[in-house]
Order: structure tokens, then C-alpha cells, then sequence
């Protein structure tokens, strides 16, 4: 590993991929392939959409980002699986591959904070995900980019990359900015955050930049789902957050073709529980959440050192960096089997699992000439994992059972484990003529549980006429197993609820970890149309199919015996052959006047199913379409009008645990959310933003913890009031 580490830094620099997405006011760099059009019409083009600071200033988000990113074609939210467990802790999943398979990067680097978090029996995680990391006032743009494009980013690209850009000024200057969001609904938690940003250059060779947030979201009140509920222990609301961002960036230019930055971040999220749990909790574990309510129960801390360098030499352009990321996380011991798991446990300790990543990449940008116009990129990636788990494998091996290859005590099991990967790739942009671009690339990742991974990929474009062109990408993506999945001493066991249908145990049944699994792969294909003229018209659709192999997923075939009896069965988790994902994405951008713009996107999904027994991926809506009107009143002043329709969403028949039926299979019905903007600009230094969302205050209710819940499984806001004043200097 130390070998190959010391040959990746030496190749140190590379053109970072956040910089595929847009570049310049009038000119972009859209998958490599070049494209000239107006801004607006490049904010939702074939395969990438970009938000810009500007969208965040006119809508805010209340409580992350996740919630206007939800917002472009191909994206939607859905909980970490199909259970409905920790239903309200919902992600980005794009183009329905669930949030395991979206890579959340920032400024172009990875962020792994969420594999600190135990994954339970159905593929669940207690976890928000990584897209809170940043105070959305401190973020420049974000770059979502969907489908063949994507599998040049690695493990966990399949679905997508969401690229969050932070700001950075070009002189010195600094911004506050204060937000509040009230419910009109009491039982639903407010929200209160101050951020700032402040840097630019200090000397001609030298910037510094300080960024900083401080944001409150109350929880949800204890009763907020009792007049829905399907359980005498109704289910919980959103949990409250307290989120505190500290990050300092130094940059260095020593000469006009290099720039080095020196980056640390500090980051601590803490819940404000509202007593939920993964499973519905017995009667004296209902005293005990309900007693916890109001409290912090869990804390995840995000610490991250950084070191950039960025070059421009006359034959092609680079940049490089090498990563530090540490998460604590931090919680209140759970249950780990059974009707207990993930349940808050009676002698209210905290323990703590600790997660170490290392990544570095460099990637070289070269153009030339050789019978067409090339420019080639080539780059090399390392990513090293290090968990120091000493919670999850704490399940005893009770009674006369055992496990082969597993002590009984816990105290026993090795604590720590890791993992890592190196990978190479190359990249070919090759103008045929004016108007065809074809790129054809090849990435190879090495990995020492499943050897050497190749991705090939292959995209071109067609500028058919000066308005019309035209996209086809074809790309195998693929997910290394986590580090819960393939420890063999992280065990679930269960007295017969969560072990497999089909089997007489009547002593329950053991889960393993499950060293041989292969990584996760798909194979992704995409054909887009897009339509642009000089007045601002603007269209896009594209087709997308995903073949989707070799799915990781809790056991369902018999190993074996724990006991002489056979009364305890041994399974593991294990690749499942086959599932499928295909749908279309649109956007449509019309001016309807110089002041007035019109814009709507859509997603509709035609498949997304577990082939061998029919069950769907993740809990996302059939359709999604977001609509906007754009109006810029005055100089001073823009208003922009939202709506939002989400079909229906089907729920599982099947547990994805044990094959078991369900008993409660309800769909979620289609909704509506309307919502209004205004920004003004009171003069050269300060501005407010206001408005209303959810204006019909279509309040949408979490029925259950878990799968009798069927698809209503999230709560959904009512009407609410925000306000939001920045200062800049």
C-alpha cells in the first residue's frame, strides 16, 4: 500500500473533475464536450444540472442542501432503503439508485462521513448523509451529474456525483448571513442559522479565507404523527440538528502557473432526538425514548485536512490534492438484534466508532493534435479507509451455538478494519469534425478483496444543426462493499423475524459479514436530445436504463447451523444477481419575456425493481415534475414562483430482510407543494430574502416506524414562513 501510494503523489497534478461542469458565463465544458449557449439554458443541460449561488440566495434552503438539489431532473429523496426504517432521515438518490450509489464530493473531493454509521439488517443507516457539511450561504454552485458521465468518478458514482463548490473571492470581502424558517404548524420544528464568509487576497501572492456556520433546527413535537398512526406507539417526526462548520483555506501562488491550497475544517453535527427508533420499541423501551425526547442522543464530528496544488504549463493543465478526513461518531448505545436493533438500549452509555479516510488524486488535462483535435486526461485516485468499530461487533454468540471463524466474545473480535483501492484512468475527448465529440475512457480500480475492477465507458455527442444535438454514453459503474458488509464478526442475529422465509428455526438465526463479496456493478446507458436557439428557447430528454449486477443485500440462503440441533441458522450478506433502473429525464427553458422566464423539469421513472423478485429499489415518486417562474420585477427585486408534483410511490410487498410478505403495502398518493420567493437587494450592501413554502400547506404525515408504514414512511412540512437578511462588505 505504501508503494503505491508513493507512485500515486508522484505523478502530483491533475484538472480536478468539478471543473467538467460550468465554467464561464457564455462558454462550458459539459462531459468534456464543448458547448456554446446562454447561461440559463446550460443550468439543465443533457446529463448535468448546475444550482448557482444565485438560485441559493432566491429560494434558501431550510435545514440542507439536499432539499433543492432533490429539485433536478433524475434526483429525488428516498430513505437509506425500502424498509421505511429511519424514514425521515432522507438523501439524495439519483435516477433511483439509492444514496449508497450517490458520491457526494466537496470542492471536488470525496466525503465519507456517513460510512461511520452502522448499517442495520435492511441496508438502513441512522445517518442525514454528507450533504450538511457546508452552510449553504459559503457554496458557490452544485454540480449534479447524472448517468455514463459519472462512472469516471469511481466507487459509488452508479447513480450520480453531487459536486458542492465552495466560494471563493477574487478580492478581499466578506458576507453574513442570518435565516429563519417558522411553521405555521407548532409541532414542527423551527429553524435559526447565522453563516459568514470572509477572505480574499492579503498579499499578491497570498489569500486567506475563513468560513463559518451556526445553524439551529428544532425537532418535531412527540405528538406531531398521532392523528395518522397505524401503531399505539406513533411513529417519530424530523429530529432537530444542531450543525457548527469551522474551515480556513490558505492559498499560495508563488508564480501565475502554480496555486497551492492549505485547507482544515471542523464540523459537528448534534441531533435533538425525537425518540426514533429502527425498530418499533416494546413497551418499556416507549418510557425510555419518550423520556430522551429533547436530548442529544447522537453527534457526528468532521474534521479535514486538505492540500491542493493547481498547475498550467504549456502543454496541458493539472491539479492535485491529498485528504484527510476524520468522523467520530458518537451515540448512545443501541440494540444490535432482533426486535432491539437499533433501539436505544436501557443503560444509556455512549460509545463512539472512529473513521479514517485518506484520499488522494492527480489528473492531467493534455491536449493535442493526432489526425483530430484531442484532449486526453489522465488521472490516478487512492482511497484508504480505517475503522476503529468497536460497537457494531458486540453481538454475543449465545447458548450452544457457534460460528466458525467467529470467537463467541466480543471482547474477542478485532475491532478495527480497512480497506483500500487504488485506480487509474484515461480519457480520450476526440473532435471528429466541428460538430462530433466522441470520448471513449477506461478506469481501473485494484482492490485486495476483488482484485482489479474495470470501468469502460463510452460517450459522444452530435450538434446535428445549430439548435439540435444530440448525446449517447454507455458506462459500467460499480460499488466496493463497505467495510460493515464484508467484517465478518459484525453480526445480526434475530429469534425468527429477520431470519429468511422459508426456514423452520425455531432458535433464530445468525447474519455474517461476507469477506468474498464482489463490488456492485451497473451497467448504464443514456440517449439525450437537446434543443437551444439565440432567444433563450431551450429543451432537453433523455432515456436512461441501468443494468444493475451483483447488488449487495442481507442473506437469504441458508449456510449452515450455529448449533448440533439445527435449530439456528447461519446467513450472510450476499450478491444478489440482478435489478434494473430506466426512466426519462426532461427540462424545459422558455423566456417569456426579457424579464420573465419559465422553466420546468421532470423525471419520470419506467422501472426500478429487483428482478428476481419484483421489489422496488428505493421508495421514490413514479414522476416528479418542479416547475419555476423567474420574474425579475426591478432591478432590485426578483420573485419566483415554484410548484412541485410527486407521483405516487409504491411501497414494497416483500421485507427486503427475510422475503417474508408484507402485511401493510400502502402507496404513497401523489401531492403538490407550491411555494413563492422574493429577493431584494436594499442597496450596495445588504439584501432579504422572504417567502412562503408549502403555501396550500399540503402536510404530509409519517404513518409507522417501519414497513407497516407501507410507503408513508417521512413526514412531509406544512405551510411555513422564512426570512433571510445578508450583509456583505
Amino acid at each position: 500500500m505504501q508503494t503505491s501510494l508513493i507512485a500515486l503523489m508522484s505523478a502530483w497534478s491533475f484538472e480536478v473533475l468539478a471543473q467538467d461542469g460550468l465554467a464561464a458565463e457564455d462558454e462550458t465544458v459539459l462531459d468534456t464536450v464543448y458547448v456554446i449557449a446562454t447561461k440559463d439554458q446550460l443550468k439543465q443541460s443533457l446529463g448535468v444540472s448546475t444550482i448557482t449561488a444565485d438560485d441559493l440566495a432566491k429560494t434558501p434552503v431550510v435545514n440542507d442542501i439536499s432539499e433543492i438539489i432533490r429539485k433536478m431532473p433524475g434526483v429525488n429523496f428516498t430513505g437509506a432503503s425500502t424498509s421505511g426504517e429511519r424514514g425521515n432521515q432522507r438523501q439524495i438518490d439519483i435516477r433511483g439508485m439509492g444514496p449508497e450509489n450517490t458520491l457526494i464530493l466537496i470542492d471536488g473531493k470525496p466525503v465519507m462521513s456517513r460510512n461511520a454509521v452502522r448499517l442495520g439488517r435492511s441496508g438502513e443507516r441512522d445517518t442525514r448523509g454528507d450533504t450538511s457539511w457546508v452552510p449553504p450561504e459559503a457554496i458557490e454552485r452544485i454540480e449534479v451529474i447524472r448517468g455514463p458521465a459519472a462512472a469516471r468518478y469511481g466507487s459509488g458514482a452508479s447513480g450520480g456525483v453531487v459536486n458542492i463548490i465552495t466560494k471563493k473571492p477574487d478580492e478581499f470581502s466578506g458576507s453574513i448571513t442570518t435565516f429563519a424558517n417558522i411553521p405555521e404548524n407548532p409541532e414542527e420544528g423551527k429553524t435559526f442559522r447565522t453563516n459568514f464568509v470572509v477572505g480574499g487576497p492579503v498579499h499578491e501572492k497570498v489569500s486567506l479565507q475563513l468560513i463559518g456556520g451556526y445553524s439551529h433546527r428544532d425537532a418535531d413535537d412527540q405528538a406531531i404523527n398521532e392523528s395518522d398512526s397505524v401503531s399505539d406507539f406513533p411513529a417519530a417526526g424530523r429530529e432537530g440538528v444542531i450543525n457548527k462548520d469551522i474551515s480556513a483555506k490558505l492559498t499560495l501562488m508563488p508564480s501565475m502557473d502554480h496555486e497551492f491550497d492549505v485547507e482544515a475544517g471542523y464540523s459537528r453535527q448534534g441531533n435533538i432526538y425525537t425518540r426514533d427508533s429502527q425498530r418499533a420499541p416494546n413497551g418499556g423501551s416507549q418510557d425510555r425514548l419518550t423520556e430522551l425526547a429533547g436530548t442529544e442522543t447522537n453527534s457526528m464530528e468532521r474534521r479535514t485536512l486538505s492540500l491542493t496544488h493547481e498547475g498550467f504549463y504549456d502543454f496541458g493543465d493539472s491539479l492535485s490534492y491529498i485528504q484527510w478526513e476524520n468522523t467520530q461518531n458518537r451515540r448512545l448505545n443501541e440494540g444490535l438484534s432482533g426486535g432491539a436493533e437499533g433501539v436505544i438500549g436501557s443503560d444509556l452509555e455512549f460509545s463512539k466508532i472512529t473513521v479514517d479516510n485518506l484520499t488522494a488524486k492527480s489528473e492531467w488535462d493534455l491536449p493535442f493534435h493526432m489526425g483530430f483535435d484531442q484532449n486526453v486526461t489522465l488521472g490516478a485516485e487512492f482511497r484508504g479507509e480505517w475503522m476503529h468499530n468497536p460497537v457494531s461487533i458486540g453481538q454475543e454468540i449465545t447458548g450452544a451455538s457457534s460460528i466458525p471463524g467467529i470467537p463467541s466474545d466480543p471482547d474477542d473480535r478485532d475491532p478495527d478494519a480497512e480497506a483500500w483501492m487504488q485506480g487509474l484512468y484515461i480519457e480520450d475527448n476526440i473532435m471528429l469534425s466541428e460538430d462530433w465529440m466522441l470520448t471513449p475512457g477506461l478506469r481501473a480500480d485494484y482492490q485486495e478483496s476483488f482484485g482489479i475492477h474495470y470501468s469502460p465507458s463510452l460517450n459522444t455527442s452530435y450538434q446535428m444543426t445549430e439548435e439540435v444535438s444530440f448525446k449517447f454514453g454507455i458506462a459500467r459503474a460499480f460499488k466496493a462493499p463497505n467495510l460493515y458488509q464484508g467484517t465478518p464478526g459484525y453480526l445480526f442475529y434475530s429469534r425468527g423475524n429477520g431470519c429468511a422465509a422459508g426456514y423452520t428455526l425455531s432458535g433464530g438465526c445468525y447474519v455474517v459479514g461476507n469477506e468474498d463479496l464482489e463490488p456492485e456493478t451497473s451497467l448504464n446507458k443514456e440517449f439525450g436530445v437537446s434543443f437551444a436557439d439565440r432567444e433563450g428557447l431551450a429543451a432537453s430528454a433523455t432515456y436512461f436504463h441501468n443494468t444493475y449486477k451483483n447488488r449487495i443485500s442481507s442473506g437469504q440462503e441458508l449456510l449452515g447451523y450455529a448449533n448440533a440441533a439445527e435449530t439456528v441458522g447461519i446467513f450472510q450478506w450476499e450478491n444478489v444477481p440482478e435489478a434494473v433502473v430506466a426512466g426519462f429525464e426532461g427540462n424545459l427553458t422558455y423566456p417569456v419575456s426579457e424579464n420573465l422566464s419559465w422553466t420546468t423539469n421532470f423525471t419520470y421513472m419506467t422501472e426500478s425493481k429487483n428482478k428476481s423478485d419484483g421489489q422496488p429499489l428505493s421508495l421514490i415518486p413514479k414522476y416528479t415534475v418542479n416547475s419555476w417562474l423567474d420574474w425579475q420585477a426591478t432591478d432590485d427585486l426578483n420573485v419566483v414562483f415554484a410548484a412541485t408534483r410527486y407521483g405516487k410511490t409504491n411501497a414494497a410487498t416483500i421485507n427486503g430482510a427475510t422475503g417474508a410478505e408484507l402485511t401493510n403495502s400502502e402507496p404513497r398518493k401523489p401531492y403538490h407543494l407550491f411555494n413563492i420567493g422574493l429577493k431584494y437587494a436594499l442597496n450596495n450592501s445588504f439584501s432579504l430574502s422572504t417567502g412562503i413554502n408549502n403555501i396550500l400547506n399540503t402536510e404530509i404525515l409519517r404513518r409507522a416506524s417501519g414497513a407497516q408504514a407501507g410507503a408513508n414512511t417521512f413526514n412531509e412540512g406544512s405551510r411555513s414562513y422564512y426570512l433571510s437578511v445578508t450583509a456583505t462588505f
